[in-house]
């Protein structure tokens, strides 16, 4: 079994936008129950079909599975709940972690989250100065109900 240990975090100020340069993806999603996900995401030439479980802590079991882009980009026109996620991504390599920088548009523009993934859920790691509050454990930042709750509406 997959697992991802993951925290997440508001952005605060610039500062990340030098580092890196940020990939365009769009995803949605064929089941957004609380017990699990199923989404599709593509981002240029991939397309990734993507099984979550149950969010417990900063934890929860993933299992993702390329697919071809002309079915992701077919689910995601035919099939995926309304509205779909669209947003720019950003790799940040420091200290021995990647920051994943994911800036919002469409019906969730205004909205910059960054996470970082971890080995353990007692990992230790040192907050960028442009990372702020941290939104791990707050529902309304995670991408399946943004699109029930798009941060537009708040």
């Amino acid at each position: 079994m997959g697992t991802e240990i993951e925290r997440k975090f508001l952005v605060s100020g610039d500062g990340w936008r030098s580092l890196a340069k940020g990939a365009a993806y769009r995803q949605g999603y064929l089941n957004s129950a609380r017990e699990r996900t199923v989404r599709i995401r593509t981002s240029g030439d991939r397309a990734l079909l993507t099984i979550k479980g149950l969010t417990i802590g900063a934890t929860r079991a993933e299992y993702e599975y390329e697919i071809p882009v002309a079915d992701g980009d077919a689910m995601l026109d035919s099939l995926v709940e309304k509205p779909i996620i669209e947003k720019k991504r950003y790799k940040v390599p420091l200290e021995g972690l990647t920051w994943e920088i994911d800036e919002f548009f469409g019906d969730n523009i205004g909205l910059i989250v960054a996470e970082v993934e971890l080995e353990s859920a007692g990992q230790t790691f040192r907050k960028p100065e442009w990372v702020g509050e941290e939104v791990t454990a707050d529902p309304r930042y995670f991408n399946v109900n943004l699109i029930k709750h798009p941060y537009s509406q708040w």
